[in-house]
């Protein structure tokens, strides 16, 4: 990994646990449905910056070198991936 990437990826994961542990005691403290909620989308948009990060790390390396490396199956591991990724975000609940 990038040293920054991996850096700010640790300091991210780690708002995330204290994040889950609050959002944990909040339930069962039964508080109010909207600050749970909130907390819950903010622990969301939180687990969205570390997959942002997580992201720029893989296509400064890995992707980057499949895509330079000439090897057609590298080409083709490097697309397949990306976007089963995309369907993956893109998916939608009924």
């Amino acid at each position: 990994m990038i040293e920054d990437l991996k850096k700010r990826a640790i300091h991210r994961s780690k708002i995330l646990e204290g994040q889950i542990k609050g959002l944990r005691k909040m339930i069962e403290n039964e508080e109010y449905c909207m600050d749970i909620l909130t907390q819950s989308l903010a622990m969301q948009k939180s687990l969205a910056s570390l997959n942002k990060l997580m992201l720029e790390n893989h296509l400064q390396t890995h992707v980057k070198h499949m895509l330079s490396s000439g090897d057609p199956a590298e080409f083709d591991k490097a697309t397949k991936e990306l976007l089963e990724l995309y369907e993956l975000n893109n998916v939608r609940s009924k």
